[in-house]
């Protein structure tokens, strides 16, 4: 008989044999899906990715959401580029959930690690990680990771269908396959022989899956590179597009939902008589806080109007929970107080800082601070759900189909595969789409709806009061240089709450893990070379939700960071471009976009006055993010009433290899006005626990007279092409403040900027 001993260190020698085995096996594949793809009339699926139709027609499938960042025209860009498919003739339709459709690079991107790390141990854990989150990860739209994540898989699925194509041809042919092309939706042969796609798709089906595939060298590219238009542009201008708000399946029903005003509160008690007695009136009733939100009540109603007009009469009690007492300036002392007490985790550490900084002829310090932010998309909340027959359908708008269903089933306590997840156009989303919140609310609702439809919506002032907002930071910052004015030194330690314990949390129910890399990013990952240096960020626990916004860390740590760059040029008497450039010898990509950035700015030559006669200045900022390389020159005025005017923003991207301008033009320009909004306007303001903001009017986006020209500028590249739809916003404050700084004196170190 084996002692328990024995058993178990064979055992765990066992354990330890499997999973060095799996280690060293290739990541699973992304090609196939494990359940055939869905298709209609003559439709013929050729992998997970393409359907070919009798007509010529070609559709591809999409596992990103399409939110306003133009991602299913770039991926559809891919496989028809490799496909060789007739871009006249391509289509896009959302995938199903599979897991083929995981989304990796995002993970893989929120691993601790600087993009310049090329460590042994950062490649294993990039190659675990893959392996890992391709099995047992989820489908998502963030990270700004989605062309990343896709190039090598939409390019593999395109150039297989290409190769099944060219073998059923050749097989109708009788000629070798190696002498048969493809251009435009065609088969061709040397002897004239000529067919469609469309006429081949069926043959094609019955060929083996190539499994190794040569891709196109980019010399040869036709459609990648070049600036498309939006695929989905016609139907948003003619009013088809559908949106998560649109969708209206017959037997449709309305709810609207009152959410306790103190975040994380419940409902005590409810009084619905006043709302029994209003038009349209159907059922009224509390609900629990779902995946993080807050408690309420809802009205279902039969039109929205009606559903929202009755749950305003609705009389509630609330229990307020731990927030009750929280405020704005309260959570920016305890931030302040938890950089007193602790030196938080190091992200980065480079030599003897504390040593570097005791011995140096000169120091300087500062503290920034960035408030809660809002998503504000402009699609208000809203999710559609039909529950009958043990089973749901759910129309929502999401960045998270998968775990949407997971959740849906749960509230409803049904197989996950008993709901039907129909992703919808994004009217915005920013990262608020990543929530579950309103989805497993919208599922408790419709379970009380009758077996018919029920869209839940809720008012704008819901939306901003109960949002799961970009965190508030405060950070502290200090540098040393020697007596010939050389740095030496570089110490950044920032509080804040931590995004992603919260979320696994919600998404998944797990123990919060004790260190976030998105808290840090934006501070620990950027290029410059200091000789010594130690960044770090302590956690705060607080009851306020939380949750990614657009570009998440880097939001407010590219302000910290940039700002307090610039203010070191300026103590040492040195041009701030010239001082970057003095920190990046090593990083000639990032030298490049800042020198770029600097011609195209004039950077160095005198600006004129605005056209109303106000002195103007520049300002600039580089930041890394993504995997992108942004600069940007901002050029300033300030009015008699002291508001900050930006004129003019010059900004020049390096995100490898640009597969459609238009589109990249488009988000730094959509991220530069994002990030402007924010820069000079936006702030979440708590008091008592209740969010104060509750619409544009209190969280203005810059509007059309007050935006400024944008020059966007794309560095030619042939590296892997990185993240775009995040990264117009970081560099943008710190541009701004710096130009302030030149134009008046003053350093601004907290957002939004304000002038004494």
């Amino acid at each position: 008989m084996l002692k328990r001993r024995t058993f178990l260190l064979g055992g765990a020698g066992a354990l330890g044999a499997l999973l060095v085995g799996w280690s060293v096996l290739p990541p699973g594949q992304r090609l196939t899906t494990s359940t055939a793809l869905p298709v209609e009339g003559n439709q013929v699926a050729l992998n997970g990715w393409v359907k070919i139709s009798a007509d010529n027609s070609v559709t591809i499938v999409m596992c990103k959401a399409e939110m306003g960042q133009g991602i299913h025209t770039g991926l559809a860009m891919l496989l028809a580029e490799e496909l060789d498919a007739d871009w006249s003739q391509v289509r896009v339709e959302n995938s199903p959930i599979d897991k083929i459709y995981n989304s990796v690079q995002n993970v893989v991107d929120d691993l601790p690690f600087r993009p310049d790390d090329d460590s042994t141990i950062k490649r294993a854990t990039v190659w675990m990680t893959s392996k890992l989150v391709r099995d047992a990860g989820t489908m998502m739209t963030g990270g700004s990771s989605s062309m990343n994540d896709l190039w090598t898989p939409m390019r593999e699925a395109g150039a297989s269908a290409r190769a099944m194509l060219i073998g059923a041809a050749a097989a109708q042919w009788t000629v070798p396959a190696g002498e048969c092309r493809t251009e435009g939706g065609y088969v061709l042969h040397a002897s004239d022989h000529k067919a469609s796609f469309g006429e081949l798709s069926t043959m094609a089906a019955r060929q083996p899956l190539p499994w190794k595939v040569a891709l196109k060298d980019p010399a040869d590219f036709k459609l990648i590179g070049k600036p498309m238009r939006r695929i989905e542009a016609a139907s948003k201008i003619n009013g088809t597009a559908r949106f998560g708000i649109d969708a209206l399946p017959d037997g449709l029903i309305y709810a609207s939902v009152v959410m306790c005003p103190t975040l994380g509160g419940t409902v005590a008690y409810f009084d619905a008589s006043p709302a029994t007695k209003m038009p349209g009136f159907i059922k009224a009733f509390a609900l629990a806080p779902y995946a993080g939100g807050s408690g309420a009540v809802a009205v279902i109603a039969d039109n929205a109007f009606r559903a929202m007009n009755a749950v305003s009469a609705v009389n509630v009690v609330w229990n307020d929970g731990a927030a009750a007492n929280l405020s704005s300036a309260g959570v920016d002392t305890q931030l302040a107080q938890a950089l007193d007490d602790s030196d938080g985790h190091a992200y980065y550490h480079r030599g003897d800082v504390d040593a570097a900084l005791s011995g140096a002829a000169r120091t300087v310090t500062a503290e920034y601070h960035a408030p809660y932010l809002a998503h504000g998309a402009v699609e208000p909340v809203n999710c559609t759900v039909q529950v009958a027959d043990g089973a749901a359908t759910v129309w929502v708008s999401t960045q998270m189909p998968g775990l949407a269903r997971q959740h849906v089933a749960k509230v409803l306590n049904i197989d996950p595969d008993k709901v039907d997840v129909q992703t919808q156009l994004l009217g915005g989303a920013f990262g608020r789409r990543l929530e579950l919140d309103f989805i497993a609310q919208a599922a408790a609702i419709a379970r009380e709806g009758g077996g018919r439809p029920v869209q839940t919506i809720w008012s704008r002032a819901e939306d901003f009061t109960h949002d799961f907002y970009r965190p508030a930071c405060v950070s502290r910052l200090k540098a040393g240089f020697d007596k010939d004015g050389k740095l030496v030194a570089w110490h950044a330690t920032s509080a804040s709450q931590a995004i992603v314990p919260d979320a696994l949390a919600r998404y998944y129910g797990v123990p919060r893990i004790p260190i976030d890399k998105t808290t840090c990013e934006g501070a620990f990952d950027q290029p410059y070379e200091w000789p010594t240096a130690r960044v770090a960020h302590k956690i705060v626990e607080l009851p306020v939700p939380v949750g990614f916004w657009r570009s998440v860390g880097h939001s407010h740590q590219a302000f910290f960071t940039e700002g307090f760059t610039d203010e070191l040029a300026v103590a040492t008497g040195q041009d701030p471009i010239a001082f970057r450039a003095a920190l990046l010898a090593r990083h000639p990509r990032h030298l490049a976009v800042l020198r770029r950035v600097a011609a195209l700015s004039d950077w160095g030559h005198p600006l004129a006055h605005a056209a109303d006669g106000i002195k103007r200045a520049r300002g600039v900022a580089l930041h890394e993010a993504f995997g992108s390389v942004v600069a940007q020159v901002a050029e300033v005025s300030v009015g008699p009433n002291k508001q900050i005017r930006v004129h003019r923003v010059v900004c020049v991207i390096d995100c490898g290899l640009p597969v459609n301008p238009n589109l990249i033009r488009q988000q730094m320009e959509s991220g530069i006005v994002f990030g402007l909004s924010t820069a000079l306007q936006d702030e979440i303001t708590i008091v008592g626990g209740v969010v104060t903001q509750k619409n544009f009017v209190d969280f203005p986006v810059v509007r059309m007279n007050d935006c400024p020209v944008i020059e966007t500028d794309i560095m030619p590249s042939q590296m892997h092409p990185q993240g775009v739809g995040e990264l117009g916003v970081p560099p943008v404050a710190p541009a701004v403040a710096n130009a302030v700084f030149a134009l008046t004196g003053q350093r601004l170190r907290a957002l939004p900027l304000r002038l004494a």
